[in-house]
Protein backbone atom coordinates (compact mmCIF):
# COMPACT_ATOMS: atom_id res chain seq x y z
CA UNK A 1 0.00 0.00 0.00
CA UNK A 2 0.89 3.63 -0.95
CA UNK A 3 0.18 6.99 0.38
CA UNK A 4 -0.53 8.76 -3.16
CA UNK A 5 0.03 12.96 -3.82
CA UNK A 6 -1.73 14.46 -6.41
CA UNK A 7 0.60 17.89 -7.47
CA UNK A 8 0.39 19.79 -10.52
CA UNK A 9 2.51 18.07 -12.81
CA UNK A 10 1.37 14.49 -12.07
CA UNK A 11 1.01 12.02 -9.10
CA UNK A 12 3.12 10.92 -6.70
CA UNK A 13 2.94 7.65 -4.70
CA UNK A 14 4.89 6.69 -2.07
CA UNK A 15 5.25 3.01 -0.46
CA UNK A 16 5.01 2.59 3.55
CA UNK A 17 8.01 0.82 3.23
CA UNK A 18 10.01 3.81 1.98
CA UNK A 19 8.37 5.75 4.71
CA UNK A 20 9.45 2.63 7.55
CA UNK A 21 12.70 3.16 5.67
CA UNK A 22 12.98 6.71 6.26
CA UNK A 23 11.35 6.26 10.18
CA UNK A 24 14.00 3.48 11.31
CA UNK A 25 16.99 5.42 9.57
CA UNK A 26 15.99 8.16 11.41
CA UNK A 27 15.37 6.35 14.65
CA UNK A 28 19.00 4.85 14.91
CA UNK A 29 20.53 8.13 14.56
CA UNK A 30 18.92 9.22 17.76
CA UNK A 31 21.70 8.86 21.25
CA UNK A 32 20.44 5.68 23.08
CA UNK A 33 19.41 3.62 20.56
CA UNK A 34 20.91 0.35 20.17
CA UNK A 35 18.72 -0.90 17.53
CA UNK A 36 15.36 -1.95 16.52
CA UNK A 37 13.02 -4.74 16.87
CA UNK A 38 10.58 -6.45 14.46
CA UNK A 39 7.07 -6.05 15.11
CA UNK A 40 6.09 -9.38 13.55
CA UNK A 41 8.91 -10.85 16.25
CA UNK A 42 7.54 -8.86 19.41
CA UNK A 43 4.24 -10.86 18.49
CA UNK A 44 5.70 -14.01 18.54
CA UNK A 45 7.78 -13.07 21.31
CA UNK A 46 10.69 -13.11 19.74
CA UNK A 47 13.01 -9.41 20.17
CA UNK A 48 16.30 -10.13 18.27
CA UNK A 49 17.83 -6.65 16.95
CA UNK A 50 17.50 -5.67 13.03
CA UNK A 51 20.29 -4.87 10.56
CA UNK A 52 20.48 -1.87 9.09
CA UNK A 53 18.60 -3.16 5.56
CA UNK A 54 15.69 -4.41 7.29
CA UNK A 55 15.14 -1.49 9.69
CA UNK A 56 11.44 -0.76 7.81
CA UNK A 57 10.34 -4.09 9.25
CA UNK A 58 10.82 -2.29 12.95
CA UNK A 59 8.43 0.48 12.08
CA UNK A 60 4.67 0.44 11.90
CA UNK A 61 3.20 3.09 9.57
CA UNK A 62 -0.47 4.25 9.19
CA UNK A 63 -2.25 6.51 6.91
CA UNK A 64 -5.19 8.21 8.87
CA UNK A 65 -7.12 11.70 7.47
CA UNK A 66 -4.19 12.64 4.69
CA UNK A 67 -1.86 12.20 8.08
CA UNK A 68 0.38 9.67 8.96
CA UNK A 69 1.23 7.30 12.15
CA UNK A 70 4.42 6.38 12.89
CA UNK A 71 5.40 3.35 15.47
CA UNK A 72 8.68 2.58 16.06
CA UNK A 73 10.04 -0.86 17.88
CA UNK A 74 13.41 -0.35 20.07
CA UNK A 75 16.10 -1.20 21.99
CA UNK A 76 17.70 1.42 24.27
CA UNK A 77 20.95 1.34 25.58
CA UNK A 78 21.25 0.34 29.34
CA UNK A 79 22.23 4.06 31.20
CA UNK A 80 20.11 6.39 29.10
CA UNK A 81 17.43 8.39 30.31
CA UNK A 82 14.30 6.36 28.61
CA UNK A 83 11.80 9.75 28.03
CA UNK A 84 14.32 11.88 26.97
CA UNK A 85 15.56 9.35 24.29
CA UNK A 86 12.04 8.42 23.17
CA UNK A 87 10.92 11.91 22.85
CA UNK A 88 14.48 12.19 20.54
CA UNK A 89 12.74 9.46 18.76
CA UNK A 90 9.88 11.12 18.12
CA UNK A 91 10.78 14.93 17.14
CA UNK A 92 14.01 13.52 15.30
CA UNK A 93 11.16 10.79 12.81
CA UNK A 94 8.60 13.40 12.55
CA UNK A 95 11.33 16.05 11.02
CA UNK A 96 12.70 13.83 9.10
CA UNK A 97 10.06 11.55 7.23
CA UNK A 98 7.77 15.28 6.92
CA UNK A 99 11.08 16.91 5.37
CA UNK A 100 11.50 13.97 2.90
CA UNK A 101 8.14 13.04 1.94
CA UNK A 102 6.29 16.48 2.84
CA UNK A 103 3.20 14.19 4.41
CA UNK A 104 2.17 15.70 7.85
CA UNK A 105 2.69 13.19 10.62
CA UNK A 106 0.50 13.22 12.95
CA UNK A 107 2.09 11.05 16.15
CA UNK A 108 5.27 8.96 16.34
CA UNK A 109 4.92 6.11 19.27
CA UNK A 110 8.15 4.53 20.77
CA UNK A 111 7.79 1.18 21.99
CA UNK A 112 10.43 0.27 23.92
CA UNK A 113 11.40 -3.37 23.59
CA UNK A 114 14.29 -4.00 26.09
CA UNK A 115 17.21 -2.54 27.69
CA UNK A 116 20.58 -3.82 26.41
CA UNK A 117 24.44 -2.85 27.63
CA UNK A 118 26.53 -1.53 25.30
CA UNK A 119 30.35 -2.04 25.45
Amino acid sequence: MSTVINGSCGTIEISRELIGKLAGIATMECIGIVGMVSSRAIRDGITEILGKEALSKGVDVEVKDGSLAIKVNVVVAYGTPISVTANNVIEHVRYIVQRDTELKVSRVDVNIQGVRVVD
